[in-house]
């Protein structure tokens, strides 16, 4: 007989009772943790149900219920099945998401660098200082574990694990509740080594696993080093004769191509985290040194929940200054538009 949606809200609200208070549960109590209002009298006869099916045990004459064996399994299987279907619909969000993004961000650029006559670039947008949303630790096969990583904006990292031996489900529940309850909310800079320590001490045995997670965690988390940079219009240089001398002209696009020194200036603009507006380098303050005989002009754009990433203008010195702060200015209105932002 499966259970029906009243009596599995009602086992669920006397596992999560007894998992926090380690005492037996009566009607009373279940009535204030659910949202059917009904009756106590009906609670019991529903508890009455439960335990015939053998869900729930009542230890002595007069005292509440507590889960048994097949109860912490129906939790742990529900727990389990929720949690991977949630990860599921994330990937499959972000990969639409990511698609569109891409398609977006090359339009924006190659318009930037026409509009202007200048090389540009834009990054895709990357998460600073993202902070851990849950974990979940999933059994592969005898032999391997898998750790899910859920970070700010929804981007989820795997990382493979290596066991000696084959973990039941209560374990990874415990090892799911300990790694959420010490690492949910927090960045990587909060997660320090006492706090380490005392999570290993606590997962046991189990230690080395908290540790392949930790590592996952700080994947997740760590700002890239490769990120995704798109570029157009980088021989537009050869339109300004102090660029277009074959040493000037190939370091530059040597630049655009390699894209290690864009990746720099991103990541410099980004580590400001007061720098939300448009910046201004000319020559010799531009952080990249292929372009110390240029102007760069820089702006950070903004998605929900602290995803950025840095557009750019590359010219002479003598760039068009008011033409290319007007058209930087007006693609981060329409960039506003598109993302929405208030």
């Amino acid at each position: 007989m499966e259970l029906d949606e009243r009596k599995t809200k009602i086992l669920e609200a006397i596992i999560r009772n007894y998992l926090e208070t380690g005492e037996p549960v009566g009607s009373r109590t279940i009535s204030k943790f659910t949202d059917l209002n009904l009756s106590s009298a009906t609670i019991r006869n529903e508890m009455s149900d439960l335990e015939e099916m053998g869900y729930i045990l009542q230890p002595h004459t007069s005292a509440g219920r507590i889960p048994s064996d097949k109860g912490y399994r129906f939790y742990v299987d529900r727990i389990m099945d929720d949690k991977e279907r949630e990860v599921s619909e994330i990937k499959e969000l972000m990969i639409e998401r990511q698609d569109k993004m891409e398609l977006l961000l090359k339009q924006v650029v190659k318009v930037l660098a026409t509009n202007t006559n200048y090389a540009a670039m834009v990054s895709a947008p990357s998460y600073h200082r993202n902070k851990v949303k849950f974990l979940q630790l999933s059994q592969v096969d005898e032999k391997q574990l898998v750790a899910v990583v859920v970070v700010e904006g929804n981007i989820v990292k795997n990382k493979i694990i290596d066991v000696s031996e084959v973990l039941d489900n209560e374990t990874l529940l415990k090892l799911n509740m300990l790694l959420n309850t010490n690492l949910n909310g927090l960045s990587l800079e909060e997660i320090n080594l006492g706090m380490i320590t005392k999570l290993k001490e606590q997962a046991g045995i189990h230690s080395n696993i908290v540790s392949e997670v930790l590592d996952a965690v700080a994947e997740a988390i760590k700002v890239e080093d490769d990120l995704e940079i798109y570029t157009s219009g980088a021989t537009n240089i050869f339109r300004y004769p102090e660029l277009s001398d074959s040493e000037r002209a190939s370091e530059l696009i040597n630049t655009f191509e390699e894209k290690k020194p864009l990746t720099e200036l991103v990541q410099e603009t980004l580590a400001d985290e007061n720098n939300t507006g448009i910046q201004v380098y000319i020559g010799n303050e531009t952080p990249v040194q292929a372009m110390k005989d240029c102007s760069v002009i820089t702006a950070t754009y903004e998605l929900e929940e602290g995803m950025q990433g840095t557009i750019g203008i590359i010219g002479p010195k003598r760039m068009d200054y008011e033409k290319s702060l007007s058209a930087m200015k007006t693609l981060m209105a329409q960039l506003d538009k598109i993302f929405k932002r208030t």
